[in-house]
């Protein structure tokens, strides 16, 4: 599976959760609710990994956090707001 195939996979994924679900919830419920789903679909997913960042030969942890690297090729970074404003 490609990254296109994969990234389709895991909005439709995303999509079906949506609907399913009320608004409001944390971030950390869609991501648990996204990670069993995909898994469930077979895919290899990771959560709240730690991507580091290398700035003039030092490495740094605490660069950035992904929420969830699917099949070790995508990253997918949720957001759960009230509402979309200028900003998103």
């Amino acid at each position: 599976m490609n990254e296109n195939e994969i990234g389709s996979l895991v909005v439709d994924t995303a999509v079906e959760i949506h609907k399913d679900l009320v608004p409001g919830l944390l971030e950390s419920v869609y991501e648990a609710i996204l990670a069993h789903e995909l898994q469930r679909k077979g895919l290899s997913v990771k959560r709240q990994v730690v991507v580091p960042i290398v700035f003039r030969g030092m490495r740094f942890d605490e660069g950035f956090r992904a929420d969830l690297i699917v099949e070790g090729n995508v990253v997918v970074e949720l957001k759960s707001v009230d509402s979309i404003n200028r900003a998103h």
